[in-house]
């Protein structure tokens, strides 16, 4: 169920197409088969990869013996260290700039270095799958392996600083003196939470189809952000960025694991070039889990500090992550924090533990899905110290500008979304004291938690054309990841243009058409829909123009302030004309435009407010007294995020985040093996992800807000935002239910079981 409850009214446009909750406009072709995906699509001569991965997780290949391997059947390339191409080293652990962590030369193959576990240590390339597959197992590699380092509490003490956090947030903030303020604090709560490795696991695997025409290379693969992977690829293979094509129209998931070229893309372009014919290659499900990589296992310590009145005097979160000993990432896991309640006290610190790992990756939500899980449960166990309701801690916390960037807020109707949650979850049935509500044989618990995202725009651009027909297509490299962009955008044009759908076509994912930020970030709608809206503008301009001054025109010599366009008629005052008929009329060939918006962060109306979207999580749970089975009943989403585009598509991004959050509660976790360093874990059958019998009852509510320091739209981004909080709500739900407070995810069954009230029969 989603529903929209009546605040402060936005705008509304003229057509009102926008804000209605359309049907996917890709979801016929996807039903029907007829989307293609990367590794469905064909070329004639194609040959097929198979890669092989490294048994060991550091070391250096001492010998490897091809031979066997060359004259299988079929085969037509073995490539190794010692006959790829030549490529660029990879680099030192941080680039100068944040952008050249996406667009730096990932090399495949071209060294005897082994810098993790499944790393490729060998391509073999065949007329067939099966071919190429059963040859790679007659490849011989000895190995001279080296101790590696694979636990993050056993290394703490070996923690550093980096010099920077994903997108470029400060490691540290500091404000006050949080230490004197915590001592003095009569009421406090000082908590170690650790949160595991995790996996994307899309549905789609990474796959690559590869060919070369002459010098220019074409990509099909699944890609989030095709200018980042034109440019990756174009390092990597060292040649320019132009003769380089990405097409990407339908992806089956991302997850951010599809925002840089991994393996596959790389070493598929590598052998058709050295073949001179298509070659593709797919990752399998097991080797996703070394190479397209994964949420980095965290140590968070999170200390608040509050007077009798629950009002907090002081915020510390200090987050220990592992990263990998080549290249570092770092979670901005505790930089929400910097802007969700208010206290005079402050303290966020970012440290990082090099393992013998690959790299972790932007994953859903990066920062705040992991951060909230943690920080929202501490809020919690501070509120019940105090003797509050969680809602109102929250409340009485609840600041007037941002806490630490002394900016005021764009919007923020958190406290709106935490009591709409209240009244419609039915907060007040819920027994504060843990362990009391039952029903037979099962403990029931309510558990409730804040969400914050921050809003993105990204620099885009997008080209609209309008022929002699009336017919518009809308052409951008954004991509769908699933989400429904091509839903919004059509929407967008629609609106902008005053023309029905069925007059719309949006062409996306492909790496010719004007570039955008991609998808990734939540920022996808918002800044191509923006990009998108301006075109639309430039468009209307340019027919208005030429109506104007073409005496073919029913308006030569109107006044085009005075004009609209609806329903598919241009109209001045009292004169109108069909915009298809007028376009044939003036110009046969129809008119084209572009339309472009700046990067959020760099421009100043952006910088002088602080710009999130804001919700509320409600959950409610079952835990069987006897076993200490956990069971979800039913969840429920406030949401205040600007104006809702689709509130169709909109819901089901919610859901799908609620559904992230329930995982990373109580079942998502990759477990490395401390000795050897692989994921033990790497496939569907044993990391465990939520299924259809593990989701209850879900329920959707958007806030009516109108963000205008956002976009032109007053939209928000929401992809993300249904995951920040979702799993604190659920843990906090777990300990009203039995008064077993974990700390550590997943919440599973032995954590809760030997910690549960005796019951008796």
């Amino acid at each position: 169920m989603t529903e929209t409850k009546t605040s402060n009214r936005p705008r509304e446009t003229r057509s009102g197409i926008i804000g209605r909750p359309f049907d996917r406009i890709d979801g016929p072709l996807k039903v029907r088969g007829d989307a293609t995906y990367a590794y469905e699509n064909t070329l004639e001569g194609t040959a097929f990869g198979y890669i092989l991965g490294a048994a060991v997780a550091k070391g250096r290949i001492a010998e490897i013996d091809t031979a066997e391997a060359e004259r299988a059947p079929a085969v037509l390339l073995v490539m190794t260290h010692r006959n790829a191409p030549a490529q660029p080293d990879f680099g030192p652990a941080v680039t100068p700039t944040v952008p050249e962590v996406f667009t730096r030369a990932r090399p495949a193959l071209n060294s005897e270095r082994v810098r993790y576990y499944d790393e490729p240590v060998a391509l073999v390339v065949a007329e067939t799958f099966e071919a190429a597959r059963a040859a790679a197992g007659l490849i011989k590699v000895r190995y001279d392996e080296e101790p590696g380092l694979y636990d993050l509490s056993g290394h703490v003490a070996d923690a550093y600083a980096p010099k920077r956090t994903n997108a470029g947030f400060e490691t540290d903030s500091v404000i006050g003196d949080f230490e004197s303020a915590f001592a003095a604090a009569p009421v406090k709560v000082d908590a170690t939470y650790r949160t595991p490795f995790e996996h994307h696991n899309p549905m789609e695997p990474h796959a690559t189809l590869a060919a070369w025409s002459g010098n220019e290379l074409t990509i099909h693969t699944s890609a989030q952000t095709l200018a980042n992977f034109r440019a990756g690829v174009a390092s990597t293979l060292r040649i320019p960025p132009e003769r380089v094509r990405i097409i990407s129209p339908f992806i089956g998931g991302g997850f951010g694991s599809k925002l840089i070229a991994h393996a596959d893309t790389i070493l598929a372009a590598l052998a058709a070039q050295v073949l001179q014919r298509p070659v593709k290659i797919a990752l399998t499900r097991q080797q996703m889990f070394a190479n397209a990589g994964h949420r980095a296992e965290m140590i968070q310590q999170v200390r608040l500090s509050a007077d009798t009145d629950g009002r907090l005097t002081g915020i510390a979160h200090d987050v220990w992550s592992a990263t990998s000993s080549f290249e570092e990432y770092c979670e901005q896991t505790a930089v929400f924090g910097r802007s969700l309640y208010a206290a005079p006290n402050r303290v966020t610190r970012h440290r990082l533990v090099p393992l013998d790992i690959n790299r972790g990756e932007w994953m859903r939500s990066p920062g705040e899905a992991p951060g909230m899980l943690a920080f929202e449960c501490a809020m919690d166990e501070l509120a019940e110290r105090l003797g509050l309701d969680p809602i109102e801690l929250r409340i009485r916390n609840e600041p007037v500008q941002d806490p630490e960037r002394g900016v005021p807020f764009s919007t923020r109707n958190l406290v709106a979304c935490m009591e709409e949650g209240a009244r419609r979850f039915g907060w007040e049935r819920r027994n504060p004291t843990p362990g009391r509500a039952r029903e037979g044989r099962k403990f029931i618990g309510y558990g409730m938690a804040a969400a914050i995202r921050p809003n993105y725009i990204g620099a885009a651009t997008a080209r609209v054309a309008i022929d002699g027909d009336g017919r518009v297509t809308a052409r951008l490299d954004m991509t769908d990841i699933g989400t429904g962009t091509y839903t919004i955008l059509t929407q967008i044009a629609a609106d902008s243009l005053g023309v029905p759908i069925s007059s719309i076509k949006v062409e996306l994912g492909d790496s010719r058409f004007p570039r955008t930020a991609g998808s990734g970030g939540s920022w996808g709608a918002a800044s191509a829909g923006s990009a998108l809206h301006n075109a639309c503008n430039v468009l209307r301009e340019r027919i208005l123009e030429a109506a104007q001054s073409s005496e073919a025109s029913p308006l030569c010599g109107a006044n085009a302030a005075q004009a609209s366009f609806a329903d598919g008629e241009i109209s001045v005052g009292q004169r109108s004309a069909s915009l298809a008929d007028l376009v044939r009329r003036i110009a046969p060939d129809g008119f084209e435009a572009e339309g472009s918006v700046a990067a959020g962060a760099a421009t100043p109306s952006y910088k002088a407010y602080s710009q999130h979207s804001y919700g509320a999580h409600f959950a409610e749970v079952a835990v069987d007294c006897d076993t200490g089975e956990i069971r979800m009943r039913r969840m429920l989403a406030v949401m205040g995020a600007g104006r809702i585009l689709n509130p169709k598509t909109a819901r089901s991004q919610i859901i799908g985040g609620m559904t992230w959050g329930i995982g990373a509660a109580l079942m998502e976790q990759t477990v490395l093996d401390r000795r050897y360093g692989h994921f033990v874990n790497h496939d569907l059958a044993e990391y465990h992800v939520p299924i259809n019998g593990d989701v209850p009852e879900m329920e959707v509510v958007f806030l009516e807000e109108h963000d205008d320091k956002a976009n032109p739209f007053g939209a928000k981004g929401i992809g993300e935002l249904g995951i920040c909080g979702a799993g604190a709500a659920v843990a906090n739900a777990i300990y009203n239910a039995t008064g077993v407070r974990v700390r550590d995810f997943p919440i599973t069954l032995d954590k809760v079981l030997p910690a549960l009230p005796v019951i008796a029969i």
